[in-house]
């Protein structure tokens, strides 16, 4: 009998499968009505979990489930290895979901809801919450969400980078919680940053206002558009400072530039690109630019299309790149 790998069966009490894992536990339950009584156990010890967190209940839970394995193993002539391997798991599961349950009502959602995690790996993903939020997944982000939100709030959870546009409804606050800081608005647009190592977030705001709050005591902060919060986790200390007038709109692809002068321009391009802009000693940095520029496979394609509009000239070796003007 084909078993079924426990890290998918969890994910499938939690309503977060795949449409690939979907199938395989349709599959799974199909091949015979052993498999479907086994994840009803599974799923009773799961649901008891989450109307009551007391030892005693989980343990005869437990027990219950260790009875129908030993019947099993009889009637199937099991190997004793076999069965031990077969507690192990079910102590794993019920821990497992022990772990999750008292995860999830830390946060503070609602017990009866289902969270939906999506999770990106090397390209951006676009989504859309059930309020009609939209979001845009930076690569290597975790976003976890209900399938229908509470009546009274909005709450996901990020790790790593999104950029919200947060459906307006004043009678729903939406919050957005990370590792180090909570996010809390009303309907806006703004970009959060979470290193869940570092224990630190940056929420950046583009319109609208936000309410940022350190989720270890280090201050509450509500922005206001062109202003960003900083959490640093090695020294715990939230601040606020002026958005740079270069902004990486890495959703859609494209710098955006609000009377910049070269300075800033050559550093919103070392930090996308990596490289060193050295700046020559007679170049204008008196003048200022603004407008929006398209994001290119790499430096040198960038700096191609911007000396079409700023008279500078441009030379790369190695990782370092020298700006002088144009002659």
């Amino acid at each position: 009998m084909k078993k079924l790998n426990e890290e998918i069966i969890v994910r499938f009490l939690r309503g977060e499968c795949t449409e690939d894992e979907l199938r395989e536990v349709n599959a799974w339950l199909d091949e015979s009505a052993d498999n479907a009584r086994e994840l009803f156990r599974l799923e009773e010890i799961y649901h008891l979990g989450k109307t009551s967190y007391a030892s005693e209940q989980i343990e005869k839970a437990e027990r219950r489930l260790f009875k129908r394995l030993e019947q099993e193993k009889t009637k199937l002539h099991k190997t004793r290895k076999m069965y031990g391997w077969m507690r192990y798991a079910a102590v794993f599961i019920g821990f497992f979901l022990l772990g999750s349950l008292g995860y999830l009502f830390y946060q503070g959602y609602n017990h009866t809801e289902a969270l939906l995690a999506v999770t990106t790996q090397d390209k951006i993903k676009e989504l859309k919450l059930p309020d009609g939020t939209k979001v845009w997944l930076n690569k290597y982000t975790t976003l976890k969400y209900p399938r229908a939100f509470a009546e009274n709030g909005r709450k996901v959870y990020l790790e790593g980078e999104g950029y919200f546009e947060v459906m307006r409804n004043p009678e729903k606050p939406f919050v957005v919680q990370s590792e180090a800081m909570q996010v809390r608005v009303l309907g806006t647009t703004f970009n959060l940053k979470s290193d869940k190592m570092k224990m630190s977030a940056v929420a950046t705001l583009l319109k609208g206002e936000i309410e940022v709050k350190g989720n270890h005591d280090e201050g509450l902060i509500i922005l206001s558009p062109g202003q960003k919060a900083e959490l640093n986790g090695a020294t715990r200390r939230l601040t606020v400072k002026q958005i740079d007038t270069g902004i990486e709109n890495w959703h859609n692809n494209e710098f955006v530039f609000e009377k910049a002068d070269i300075y800033t321009i050559a550093r919103t391009l070392e930090s996308s690109y990596g490289v060193k802009i050295i700046l020559a000693p007679g170049i204008d940095v008196s003048k200022t630019y603004s407008g929006t520029l398209k994001k290119k496979e790499n430096v040198e394609a960038v700096l191609s299309s911007i000396t079409n509009a700023i008279p500078v000239e441009y030379k790369i070796v190695g990782g370092s790149v020298f700006l002088s003007s144009k002659k």
